[in-house]
């Protein structure tokens, strides 16, 4: 039996627990977390989720140690465990922007670490999660980490010097996605269409649509071409958009997301 404890039961942490209690590891695996706000543990009384009084407690009970916290607030929390890391716990951190040396400076010098940029969709078994390690790892230990993102969605693994340009990708796209659909809903709106209609039309044409890029074997350009008839509607709106460089201005906003993380980092 593994022991993998969480300290931090917010709304990431708590999709990733109850992602490994809902799958076929949950009888594998034994669940600790540890929060300040214990009401958030004790939701999780139905998983089969052991409380703990402290992060100290976690690190003393379990190999693999989930840090689901803020980055704002991780240096608190490294100092906490640091006298009760050991050469065999695993860290994973899910704060954005913190990277395996400091994790390995606030903790013991050869700290096992991996890096996790998640996204909220793990709440509905739907994440895209992008996962790095350091050296210490051993491939077993990575392999138990990957498969428990993999049953909560998808999940790539990438170089540890990349997770922060990583972020604009998977872990805060979601926002940026929100914020696009909202533009055509309220469009919709606007004009008059129901609210729920143009929502469903709309949300299931994301749907759609991701699924062509994964499944159809056309390049973004080819499915753009395909929905492009010469003087009709489509181009009529591409032209407005390549007027205001879209793609530009997602350029922008993926370069200032990065940039934070790298100050988050110091």
């Amino acid at each position: 039996m593994v022991n993998i404890g969480f300290i931090g039961a917010g709304n990431m942490g708590t999709a990733i627990m109850k992602g490994i209690a809902s799958s076929s590891l949950s009888s594998e695996v034994s669940l600790y977390a540890f929060d300040p706000c214990i009401e958030k543990v004790q939701a999780l009384n139905e998983y089969n989720i052991s409380a703990c009084s402290s992060e100290q407690e976690i690190m003393d009970k379990c190999k693999y140690v989930f840090l689901a916290v803020k980055p704002q607030i991780i240096e608190d929390v490294l100092d906490a465990v640091s006298a009760h890391t050991t050469k065999d716990t695993v860290i994973i951190s899910i704060a954005a922007g913190i990277g395996d040396d400091f994790i390995a400076r606030k903790t013991i010098p050869d700290a096992k670490v991996i890096l996790v940029m998640p996204n909220t969709p793990l709440l509905l078994g739907e994440g895209a999660s992008a996962l790095s390690r350091n050296e210490n790892v051993t491939d077993e230990e990575f392999d138990i980490v990957l498969n428990i993102f993999r049953i909560c969605g998808k999940a790539a693994v990438i170089p540890k010097d990349k997770m922060k340009e990583i972020i604009a990708i998977n872990g805060s796209s979601p926002a940026f996605i929100y914020l696009f659909a909202k533009g055509f809903i309220d469009y919709a709106v606007s004009a008059g269409i129901d609210r729920k209609a143009a929502e469903e039309l709309f949300t299931q044409s994301l749907i759609g649509s991701a699924k062509m890029i994964t499944d159809s074997g056309n390049t973004i350009d080819e499915l753009i071409k395909m929905v492009s008839s010469p003087g009709g509607t489509t181009l009529a709106g591409l032209d407005r958009l390549y007027e205001g460089n879209l793609t530009d201005v997602v350029k922008n906003c993926c370069e200032s997301c990065t940039k934070r993380a790298y100050e988050l980092s110091k």
